[in-house]
């Protein structure tokens, strides 16, 4: 698991869950040096795989993440759908379109005369599992039909 070293918001809960499932995970440094070469030590390694945590600053790499990750034959996967249409094997996570348009219908409702402290909390329940087949196949792997069928988008 790769992790941002700036985001705070569930990276405890990552961090347990990669330790009870992998190991360690590895933090992203802020130095593109050390960057580099944490994601060639996953290489090295001979990681199976590689989940890529959200945030900013790994995102604002996405062309060099899925460049290592192919260069080692390191299948990734992440919850932002750009990291796939970069080059990543999937993502899996939440629908940022839906996302946003909460946001207007809330600015809406307010616009309009609502209180914002009146409005019911919500968040978006939409997911979108998205798998990149061309990836798939520099990596020499076969996606199971149930999964295809279960897509919400397939780049080829």
């Amino acid at each position: 698991m790769l992790l941002d070293p700036l985001a705070e918001d569930g990276k405890g809960d990552m961090q347990a869950a990669a330790r009870a499932l992998c190991g360690p995970p590895y933090s992203a440094h802020r130095h593109r040096t050390r960057y580099h070469h944490g994601l060639w030590d996953a290489g090295e390694l001979r990681a199976g795989a590689l989940v890529i945590g959200g945030g900013s600053f790994l995102l604002g790499r996405i062309e060099l993440l899925t460049a290592l990750t192919l260069r080692h034959a390191v299948p990734s996967i992440s919850q932002d759908r750009d990291l796939t249409a970069a080059g990543g094997l999937m993502s899996y996570g939440g629908n940022l379109a839906e996302s946003y348009r909460l946001a207007g219908v809330y600015t809406g409702r307010i616009l309009k005369g609502e209180k914002p402290a009146d409005l019911p909390v919500q968040q978006s329940t939409k997911t979108e599992l998205i798998i990149n087949l061309k990836t798939a196949k520099a990596l020499g792997l076969t996606v199971p039909l149930s999964l295809l069928g279960r897509a919400d988008e397939l780049i080829e």
